[in-house]
């Protein structure tokens, strides 16, 4: 699974619902005598239709009560001198800076489209590692060689499943047994992966070591992998490289920095 930094995921996100700019011609309220654009209020329901709401009289007067419900307590807040407190300045400080950020993540990606050829590439990268079968397997797992010798000789005489129970200390997997259901190898770590696909259908491995300890593997049943086409993943894959690209430009930006 891809893994990038809480701040990548936010600052992608959030790039995805803050337009570039917005021309402030008009005010849609004043409070006070201080105006709300009608900027403002368009951007908060672009935001709103990009999570599938519509765009209706409804949605748009209930933005602009929400708009003039805001000014009202920051005015409010402003005349009780909460804006000089500490606190507060740290965060209206915090939330500029994620702005910042997410204008700069949105531009980067927008600057750097994804090809169609670049995306099918990945695609079958990903297709490739994943193969053409999917397996359903069971383990135990042990601390030791030792142990994994002696839950060895107990298969002999004993059920997996029961085995599984009494001796696993996969925490996810012993009370069902051992069972990790359906799987392709690519999401195990390879000394697991490669007993798994060298086995048949009910047949229990030698002891396996990995980086988790020492397993003894079931392998259950196999059976054809459907892989979806390129036009169903689309989608996830085009957002799975754009999250590549914010990490990568992160990772740039940091190297440029002086960081103590």
């Amino acid at each position: 699974m891809l893994k990038y930094s809480k701040f990548a995921a936010l600052a992608f996100v959030s790039a995805m619902t803050i337009s570039a700019a917005y021309a402030e011609s008009k005010n849609t309220a004043t409070v006070n005598g201080v105006a709300i654009p009608q900027s403002r209020l368009d951007m908060r329901v672009k935001a709103a239709m990009a999570q599938g709401q519509p765009d209706t009289p409804e949605l748009r007067n209930a933005v602009r009560d929400e708009l003039i419900n805001i000014e009202v307590l920051a005015q409010a807040a402003n005349k009780k001198g909460l804006s000089k407190k500490a606190e507060v300045v740290q965060q209206i400080d915090l939330s500029k800076q994620t702005i910042l950020a997410s204008a700069f993540v949105q531009d980067y990606v927008k600057s750097h489209p994804i090809s169609d050829d670049k995306l099918k590439q990945e695609f079958e990268k990903i297709n490739k590692q994943r193969g053409t079968k999917e397996y359903k397997v069971s383990h135990i797992l042990v601390k030791t060689e030792a142990d994994a010798k002696v839950v060895a000789e107990q298969l002999k005489n004993s059920k997996f499943e029961d085995v599984a129970m009494d001796k696993s200390q996969d925490p996810g997997s012993s009370v069902k047994g051992g069972d990790l259901g359906w799987a392709v190898p690519s999401n195990f770590v390879k000394p697991f992966a490669d007993a798994m696909v060298a086995m048949s259908k009910g047949q229990i491995s030698a002891p396996v070591e990995s980086q988790f300890g020492w397993h003894i593997i079931k392998q259950e049943d196999t059976r054809d992998l459907k892989v979806p086409s390129f036009d169903e993943v689309k989608p996830n894959l085009t957002q799975h490289m754009q999250q590549q690209l914010v990490q990568q430009a992160i990772t740039e930006q940091r190297e440029k920095a002086t960081i103590k």
